[in-house]
């Protein structure tokens, strides 16, 4: 069932390293992305596809982690992801992409755990860095970078607790806590 993938498909931040994600694996969840919905089918995203240690560890240096977890600055070598996709939009298509890049990213993402992969949606980039690094074309703007791999971390989904906190937590042992509010709340009855 969806429902079961949707559950599973977390935002996971630590991962095995030494499970390797080659090429196809990921164009074929770029190929997800490409199938879904685009506003006014303009399909304006375009992909960077990285796999390769060394570019990984490239891309790494520009990424931030975990807004939340104040102390934790992001995994550690060997728990770092083994493939990435940075998201462009190509601004001679659409300089105006409102949500395209998030349908993309929920299709690789439920696509990955489909696979037994993981991932995590990174906004915070330090896109002129990334730009420069990689030698990104100023036609594109960097949208985010989905970081992809092996999870090696447990993360819960519980209930928003009654002092309404929502930001995500880690306990002693490292499971990840993900705060969600009810339907009760989120639904609206007008």
């Amino acid at each position: 069932m969806i429902r079961d993938i949707v559950l599973r498909n977390r935002s996971y931040r630590r991962f095995d390293e030494s499970f390797s994600i080659g090429k196809e694996t990921l164009t074929s969840l770029v190929d997800l992305a490409r199938l879904s919905a685009s506003g006014a089918n303009r399909q304006p995203l375009k992909y960077i596809l990285s796999w390769e240690a060394n570019k990984n560890a490239r891309i790494f240096q520009y990424l931030a982690w975990a807004a939340y977890l104040k102390d934790w600055p992001g995994p550690t070598e060997g728990e770092r992801p083994t493939g990435y996709i940075i998201m462009l939009g190509d601004n001679e298509i659409n300089p105006n992409i409102d949500c395209d890049h998030g349908i993309a990213s929920q299709s690789i993402l439920l696509g990955a755990t489909e696979l037994g992969l993981g991932g995590c949606i990174i906004h915070s980039v330090n896109r002129e860095k990334l730009r420069a690094e990689l030698g990104v074309d100023d036609r594109y703007s960097i949208k985010l970078v989905l970081a992809i791999g092996k999870p090696v971390e447990q993360v819960v989904v519980e209930d928003l607790p009654a002092d309404g906190n929502y930001k995500y937590w880690r306990d002693e042992e490292q499971v990840h806590h993900v705060p969600k509010r009810s339907l009760d709340e989120i639904i609206l009855d007008n």
